[in-house]
């Protein structure tokens, strides 16, 4: 237990603690400066959903909870929580042309939102039990069961690095578009929207790291008692 958390629990905390803070103290900062085009967040994500042609096919909904922010493959939907739905602000236009991003790799079946949303499934099992496999296998002494929730595990973490191309793609989208469309104008809105859009950025490398440390300290376990 003790080099659990020294060898993962600490360092994860760490990581994670980190790239959390810096997601808030970049919202936080960029919330409070409004854009020059004066549009909500919910505006900017209607007007770029308008330039890519899918304004009739996506919608736009308001949902509580802070940066609850995200895109529904499923049911064809933008959701942004209301400091993002309803603020002017730069950090409010970026977040909310970001989940377009999304909507529009969906519609243009960008491969790697296809291979992530294809692997869901699997990474959710293994995010739910994959520990518990190895647990109970490492106890009774049951190596295939071990290699069974190690195997799934496994899939948390490739899901988690192909996440990554999925995440800088739809922020790429965002930064592209939103001058071309008078979202955000000048150097300095642009430069609010790269470090809003970065620091989100980093909690999706954070949980990949953090993944990969889980990973190997399960690997040891299982054969380093099998050694």
């Amino acid at each position: 237990m003790v080099s659990y958390i020294l060898l993962v629990m600490l360092p994860g905390l760490i990581i994670s603690g980190i790239a959390s803070f810096r997601v808030k103290a970049a919202f936080s900062r960029y919330g409070k400066i409004q854009t020059t085009s004066g549009i909500t967040g919910a505006q900017a994500a209607h007007k770029m959903l308008q330039a890519a042609g899918l304004d009739q096919t996506i919608q736009i909904q308001k949902v509580k909870g802070f940066l609850s922010d995200h895109y529904d493959p499923r049911k064809k939907v933008v959701r942004l929580s209301p400091d993002v739905h309803d603020s002017k602000s730069i950090a409010a236009v970026g977040v909310a042309c970001h989940e377009v991003g999304h909507a529009i790799q969906d519609a243009r079946n960008y491969a790697p939102l296809v291979l992530r949303n294809a692997m869901v499934p699997t990474a959710s099992i293994g995010s739910n039990f994959s520990y518990i496999l190895i647990i109970l296998g490492l106890i009774f002494h049951f190596p295939g069961l071990a290699m069974l929730g190690l195997l799934l595990f496994g899939a948390v973490v490739l899901f988690q690095l192909v996440n990554l191309p999925v995440e800088f793609n739809a922020s790429t989208r965002a930064r592209e578009l939103m001058p071309r469309l008078g979202i955000i104008g000048g150097p300095v809105e642009a430069d609010g929207v790269n470090k809003v859009l970065g620091a989100a950025a980093m909690t999706y490398v954070a949980a990949l790291l953090t993944a990969m440390l889980n990973l190997v300290y399960y690997a040891w376990l299982i054969f380093g008692r099998r050694n």
